[in-house]
């Protein structure tokens, strides 16, 4: 990409200074038409046509060659070199050049030149015309490559940034897709952690239903059969008061996101009863049931839910919103 600058860079410069030294020769060369036409024919033969860098400067040398033949009245094999000027100021309107020009031609013999230098001089003036009409016309070819190859390069740089923003993406990707994978994995471990949780439940419900039922079975049809029933009921509702507390702790903990944990982080001033009471709700338990654990009426737990959820929602609900989901 760097070389190619400097190409273009060599180009203009030499360009540059091919086309700063042209326009003095015509400019000497139209001042000796007034005073010496011979030597102004003579300056204007000793340029390089081929070497001229715009068709403006073609079109100036045109136009003075043709109008030093003319004060030396010399005879031009063909009208080709004034016809460049004539072309020129034609096709970009310049009024005044175009009717100077039409007038050289009118005054210019064709074709009764029989100064054998002059023709060989002006031929190749005109073999010089067609150099630089070749040049020009690769030189654009070479400039229209250089656009494309220019292009071409800006296209490639534009899709390897492109290629680089997506690998970036896809790495990115990759990493959102791992942390994913980890919180799957991690996933697991709490759903079997679940999984022993729920056992445990069961079973111990379950061992629960059992003794009910032996203690059913073995005092049917007896006097103390309902007697036996009620006080095994009650001997279970005193298991779970005092026994199955922290049980029940750990197992709302890791069904609900240590939501326990959060309650006592955000709001560690708790009473013992009223964390009693969240256990039971958020273990489930129904109002009923929660009266007999807390050896309370039904209307007083509703009252206690009541100041609980208000503290809860005050302290708690900003930094733990799931908590009203115990409600």
């Amino acid at each position: 990409m760097r070389s190619l600058l400097y190409i273009v860079i060599l180009l203009i410069v030499s360009g540059c200074a091919l086309s700063s030294t042209q326009p003095k020769v015509l400019d000497e060369a139209q001042r000796l038409l007034q005073s010496d036409p011979t030597a102004a024919w003579s300056k204007l033969n000793s340029v390089d046509v081929s070497e001229f860098q715009d068709s403006a400067t073609i079109a100036r040398w045109a136009l003075l060659y043709s109008e030093a033949m003319v004060v030396n009245r010399i005879c031009a094999p063909t009208d080709t070199i004034v016809n460049i000027a004539v072309d020129y100021y034609e096709r970009h309107n310049l009024t005044d050049a175009f009717k100077r020009a039409s007038r050289l031609k009118a005054l210019i013999k064709v074709g009764e030149n029989t100064d054998s230098l002059a023709t060989a001089l002006y031929l190749q003036r005109e073999k010089e015309f067609l150099l630089y009409k070749e040049r020009v016309k690769r030189k654009t070819y070479m400039y229209y490559g250089l656009i494309i190859l220019l292009i071409s390069v800006g296209v490639i740089v534009w899709m390897r940034q492109r290629l680089k923003i997506q690998t970036l993406r896809n790495d990115a990707l990759i990493a959102e897709a791992w942390g994913i994978e980890q919180l799957v994995e991690s996933g697991k471990e709490d759903v079997s952690r679940l999984e022993t949780r729920l056992h445990r439940l069961l079973e111990n419900r379950f061992s629960l239903i059992d003794s009910l039922c032996q203690t059913y079975y073995e005092t049917q049809g007896t006097k103390t059969e309902r007697k036996a029933i009620i006080d095994k009921v009650k001997s279970a509702i005193e298991s779970v008061r005092s026994d199955s507390m922290s049980e029940m702790e750990q197992a709302v903990n890791d069904c609900r996101d240590n939501l326990l944990v959060k309650v006592k982080e955000n709001y560690p001033e708790i009473k013992a009863e009223d964390y009693q009471l969240l256990v039971y709700l958020a273990s489930g338990l129904s109002t009923r049931t929660i009266s007999l654990l807390m050896d309370e009426t039904v209307d007083v737990i509703y009252k206690r839910k009541s100041r609980l959820k208000a503290r809860l929602r005050n302290f708690v609900e900003p930094f733990c919103p799931q908590i009203m989901d115990v409600f």
